[in-house]
């Protein structure tokens, strides 16, 4: 899988990038990361990547002009097809990301490109002309969209075949099946300041224990109402 992080700050994702499960499989060849940033795309000498917005208002928006060069110059390097290829906007109005999000952005691409906006917002026009989907990870203001970028490309990569050295481990962690969350984990020592660990776990009993885990995982489940309207 190929990620191409298109931002005004690129710097900001190499300590995360560098690290743990990122870091192996990059190591690895198993992801591939690239950095844009939609400042170089600029034409004039102040390097230009906001104005004011039309009607008024505070904040400054970003320009399509660079985006939009930036992104095309992207697609035009590499030799995965468009059709597997998927641009994607970070924006308060994106849909919320999931984990059923995850599973399909690897099933389907092989390259994302992920537009980092900054400032109040990216002008429009990149949303309904550029961009594929516009993705939201939380109803939340975050100053720029390299936070959720990085939620992305985490959650994608964990689910690219042998990524993870225990291939079950994806296979049981939360939300893998809708509205179930991963049973609660316990490790030594067995008993910590008088709490100690459930005695089914120390059982050896596989059957109970897999009984157990499945309960414990239904009970940690969002319950059937919900808060939201």
């Amino acid at each position: 899988m190929i990620f191409d992080l298109v931002s005004l700050f690129p710097e900001s994702f190499e300590s995360y990038l560098g690290v743990s499960i990122l870091k192996r499989a990059r190591e690895d060849g198993r992801v591939v990361f690239g950095f844009a940033n939609p400042r170089d795309y600029t034409t004039d000498k102040h390097r230009t990547v906001d104005d004011t917005p039309y009607g008024g208002g505070a904040g400054m928006v970003m320009k399509p002009e660079p985006i939009f060069s930036c992104v095309e110059d992207l697609l035009g390097k590499g030799d995965v097809p468009r059709e597997r290829i998927r641009i994607i906007l970070f924006s308060a109005k994106g849909k919320r990301f999931t984990q059923k999000d995850a599973r399909r952005l690897v099933a389907d691409y092989d390259r994302l490109i992920l537009v980092c906006g900054r400032y109040e917002g990216v002008d429009e026009r990149v949303a309904e002309h550029l961009a594929d989907e516009e993705l939201s990870i939380g109803e939340y203001v975050l100053t720029g969209g390299e936070l959720p970028a990085m939620v992305v490309t985490d959650a994608v990569t964990r689910l690219i075949p042998g990524v993870l050295g225990n291939a079950e481990s994806a296979e049981t962690e939360s939300h893998t099946e809708e509205g179930v969350l991963e049973h609660p984990q316990y490790t030594k020592p067995e008993d910590f300041r008088g709490w100690k660990v459930p005695e089914t776990l120390l059982s050896g009993h596989h059957g109970e224990i897999a009984g157990w885990r499945e309960s414990m995982s239904r009970k940690s489940g969002p319950s059937s109402e919900s808060d939201e309207s």
